[in-house]
C-alpha cells in the first residue's frame, strides 16, 4: 500500500460463504483494520448481484469519508473529497434506509427520488464537484415542470400524471438530506442547496368518520372480521396500521383498571405509552403468548382498503375511506369531545404540535359557533 493510497477497501471470505468488507488503513508505518459490518453474499441470482452492488457502493462511501478524515488529520486543514460519485453516495444513503427502523414508505420516497435524479442527470458518473446551485435549481425545475408520477411498479411511469406538490417537496427534501449529509461528512465544503427556495407544502385533505358513522359501521358486517377489528381499534386509539400490524402481547400491559400499550412507533422509532378504553381493550381479544401478534389476520394494504370500501358502502357511507382515515377519525373525535390539542398531539405520537393543528382546522368549533350567530335575515321557507 503506497502513501498516496493509505486506505483500501478489502474483502475476506467467511465460513458461511459471505465476504466481509473492511478497510485497510496504513499511516506512519502502522497498519489498522476497520471492519464495516457489511457483507457480500454469494451471487446466485440477479437480485444477489444488485444487492452486492449496493453494498459495495455503501462501503466505497465509507472509504471516501475515511480518506477525508485522514487528510484532515494529516494536513491540518479541510480537503473535501470532490471526486466522490454523487449517485454512489445517494444510492448508499437510500440503501441504508431500506434496512433502518423507518417506514417502508420513507425508503420508497428515497428510491423514487433516486429514479427521478437518474432521469434528470444522464451522466451516472457525475461527482459532487459537478453538483452546483444551477444543477440543484435545474432538478427543482424538472420536478416542477417535467416529472411524472410512478405506477405501483417503478419500471412504469404514469405519463401525463404530474407529481403532486407534496411529492415534489418530498423528493427535493431527499436531495437536501443527501447534500446535508455530504457536507457533514466533509465530501463538500458548501451546500449547493443553500439559498434555493423549497416547494411549499400542500395541506392534504383529512377524510374521517363522524361518531355516528363509527357507530354505524360497528353494527355493519365486514367481509374481513380482522380488518373490522383493527380499523375500529385504530378509531379508538389513533394507532397507525403499521403499529397495529406489528403489535405483540408483550406490548399490552394491565395497570389497575387501565390497559396500556407500550410500544415503539415504526415510523418515528419514538417510544410511546398509550392508555386505551375498555372498548378498545375488548377488541384485542383473548390474551396469548407474549411474542404472539395481537392482530394476526391482516390483509395486504390494497386488499384491506378494498374491504373497507365495501364495508363503508354496506353501512351507507360514501366517503373515500382508507385504513389511515381511522387515525384521522380518532383525532377529530378527541377534539370534538373537548380534548385539548396538546393531549391529542401526545396521543397521536406527533413530534410537532403543528402536525396536530391540521385537525384543529378540520374541526374548528369557534368557526361553527360564529356562523350560527348570524342573525335571521327573514327568508321565507322555500326561498
Amino acid at each position: 500500500m503506497t502513501s498516496s493510497e493509505p486506505i483500501r477497501l478489502r474483502k475476506r471470505l467467511l465460513k458461511d460463504g459471505r465476504q466481509t468488507l473492511y478497510l485497510d488503513l496504513y499511516h506512519n508505518g502502522k497498519r489498522e483494520y476497520e471492519y464495516l459490518k457489511l457483507y457480500l453474499i454469494p451471487e446466485k441470482s440477479r437480485a444477489d448481484k444488485e444487492t452486492n452492488k449496493k453494498t459495495m457502493q455503501l462501503a466505497e462511501a465509507v472509504r471516501a469519508k475515511r480518506i477525508v478524515d485522514y487528510q484532515n488529520g494529516k494536513f491540518g486543514f479541510h480537503q473535501p473529497e470532490h471526486n466522490v460519485k454523487f449517485f454512489d453516495y445517494y444510492s448508499a444513503m437510500c440503501e441504508k434506509r431500506k434496512g433502518a427502523p423507518e417506514s417502508r414508505g420513507n425508503w420508497g420516497n428515497w428510491y423514487s427520488c433516486f429514479k427521478h435524479l437518474q432521469i434528470y442527470e444522464k451522466n451516472q458518473d457525475i461527482t459532487f464537484e459537478d453538483i452546483t446551485p444551477e444543477w440543484v435549481q435545474g432538478f427543482k425545475d424538472y420536478l416542477e415542470n417535467e416529472a411524472t408520477a410512478w405506477a405501483p411498479r417503478y419500471e412504469r411511469k404514469l405519463e401525463y400524471h404530474p407529481l403532486s406538490r407534496n411529492s415534489r417537496l418530498s423528493y427535493f427534501n431527499k436531495l437536501r438530506a443527501c447534500l446535508n449529509q455530504a457536507l457533514a461528512d466533509g465530501v463538500i465544503e458548501k451546500n449547493p442547496m443553500r439559498g434555493i427556495e423549497n416547494f411549499k407544502e400542500e395541506e392534504s385533505k383529512r377524510m374521517y368518520l363522524t361518531i355516528d358513522e363509527v357507530k354505524a359501521i360497528t353494527k355493519t358486517e365486514c367481509s374481513s372480521p380482522g380488518v373490522k377489528r383493527a380499523f375500529l381499534f385504530s378509531c379508538l386509539t389513533g394507532l397507525r396500521r403499521s403499529d397495529i400490524m406489528k403489535m405483540t402481547w408483550s406490548e399490552v400491559h394491565k395497570q389497575g383498571d387501565y390497559t396500556r400499550i407500550i410500544f415503539k412507533q415504526k415510523k418515528t422509532s419514538g417510544q410511546e405509552y398509550i392508555d386505551i378504553t375498555p372498548q378498545a381493550a375488548e377488541l384485542l381479544g383473548e390474551r396469548r403468548e407474549p411474542t404472539d401478534k395481537v392482530f394476526y389476520d391482516f390483509l395486504t394494504a390494497s386488499a384491506t382498503n378494498h374491504a373497507i370500501k365495501e364495508w363503508m358502502l354496506r353501512a351507507g357511507i360514501t366517503k373515500d375511506i382508507t385504513f389511515h382515515c381511522a387515525r384521522h377519525t380518532f383525532a377529530v373525535m378527541m377534539l370534538d369531545i373537548g380534548t385539548d390539542i396538546y393531549t391529542v398531539s401526545k396521543l397521536l405520537g406527533h413530534r410537532e404540535l403543528s402536525t396536530t393543528q391540521i385537525y384543529a382546522r378540520v374541526l374548528d368549533k369557534t368557526k361553527q359557533a360564529a356562523v350560527m350567530n348570524i342573525p335571521d335575515i327573514g327568508l321565507e321557507k322555500g326561498e
